[in-house]
């Protein structure tokens, strides 16, 4: 390994254990642990209590802001890339964050595009949230990362950086591969005890990458860090400069049986203790959306979580981000009307399984279920919440 970067004290012997697994010593420390818990008490659990008991249309626990729309690389499931328009204007940015705390949400997740294309611009908008209380998380393909950046962005105050990785070499179309940010894995892990960031990878479950996920998987067990699994599916609205239609690798009927042992692989995996963000109700929920079996499920995007587009325009979700309809906008408020969300939803949630929003969802239902997605933030990897 070259580079700057130094190595974290279990990849000497990752490649050794791929698959045959020993467990880990848990590095992190008290302090960490205690600050991710009240970190996630405070911008999770709080607004999530407020939540149930107010009778406001919309009361966001959850906001993804579209910082851009271009990205550095062309992922043939992506329908976000190439556009070629300009980002959100710093302004923008700032008056969604004020809007979203005068809402009393405290989650803002930044999404593109890839929202390192512009990184001076993400590292002073993610100071500007932080300071107001806000758990910023930054989902990433990791390619533009650097450790100046690492650095700054930690002393800005990031909650969470989400590495976006679906395969261990470069496969065709799958250009997020771990081989291409190793490097910049390991210095994260390595900071994460100085920035108190949580790491975690996000692994988009194709039809062509089903050892790759198991890889990956342990490879995140060995490093100590969560895992976050989508199942790829089209776009439910129809975009114009979206040109892998035909190659999008959504799952084929000749795949099935792959994909159903490797969600059942997930379920055992993370029964034993190993940390995911989905839920293993999420995870069965896999195997009858790729049958088209899906029945509604009680989405809560326009109540609970809702899109802020690039000038500031509201969407209930990422797949209604090209709706033509009228949703308002942080300068004159919201238009979701629940009779019109609740028409749409016993429709499109039959063919979209969000995973942000499938876990909003889930977790929502009780008390109990919210308290367990916060122990998640800060005791997962040693408890094995599920």
């Amino acid at each position: 390994m070259g580079g700057k970067y130094k190595k974290h004290s279990s990849v000497d012997l990752l490649k050794k254990r791929l698959f045959n697994y020993t467990p880990i010593q848990d590095s992190h420390s008290f302090e960490y642990r205690l600050n991710s818990l009240v970190r996630a008490y405070r911008t999770m659990f709080l607004p999530y209590l407020r939540s149930r008991l107010t009778h406001e249309l919309l009361r966001p626990l959850l906001c993804f802001l579209y910082t851009d729309l271009n990205c550095n690389l062309d992922c043939y499931y992506c329908y976000s890339r190439g556009k070629n328009i300009p980002g959100m204007t710093m302004q923008v940015a700032k008056d969604s964050v004020d809007w979203l705390e005068k809402k009393g949400c405290r989650v803002l997740a930044y999404m593109g595009g890839e929202p390192l294309v512009r990184k001076d611009f993400i590292i002073e908008l993610t100071r500007y949230a932080s300071r107001r209380g806000f758990f910023v998380y930054l989902p990433t393909n990791g390619v533009l990362l650097d450790e100046e950046f690492v650095e700054e962005i930690g002393k800005a105050g990031i909650s969470a950086i989400n590495l976006a990785v679906d395969a261990i070499e470069k496969h065709p179309g799958i250009p997020k591969y771990f081989k291409r940010i190793e490097r910049q894995l390991e210095y994260l892990v390595e900071r994460e005890h100085e920035y108190n960031y949580i790491t975690f990878l996000n692994i988009n479950i194709t039809n062509d990458n089903v050892t790759d996920v198991k890889k990956l998987t342990e490879i995140a067990h060995q490093y100590g860090i969560p895992t976050d699994y989508h199942i790829n599916e089209p776009p439910v609205v129809e975009y114009e400069t979206y040109k892998h239609k035909e190659e999008g690798k959504w799952i084929t009927e000749n795949r099935l049986r792959e994909v159903d042992e490797l969600v059942d692989w997930l379920i055992e995996k993370n029964l034993e203790g190993y940390t995911m963000v989905n839920s293993v109700d999420h995870l069965k929920a896999m195997k009858r959306f790729v049958r088209h079996e899906l029945q509604p499920w009680p989405c809560r995007a326009g109540l609970n979580s809702l899109i802020i587009r690039l000038d500031g325009s509201f969407a209930p979700c990422f797949e209604l981000y090209g709706s033509k309809e009228d949703w308002g906008n942080i300068y004159g408020g919201p238009k979701f009307d629940p009779e019109r969300l609740s028409m749409l939803k016993a429709q499109c949630t039959r063919h979209c399984l969000s995973t942000c929003n499938y876990q909003l969802a889930h977790y929502y239902q009780s008390i109990l279920w919210a308290l367990q997605w916060v122990m998640k933030h800060a005791y997962s990897s040693v408890l094995g919440v599920s």
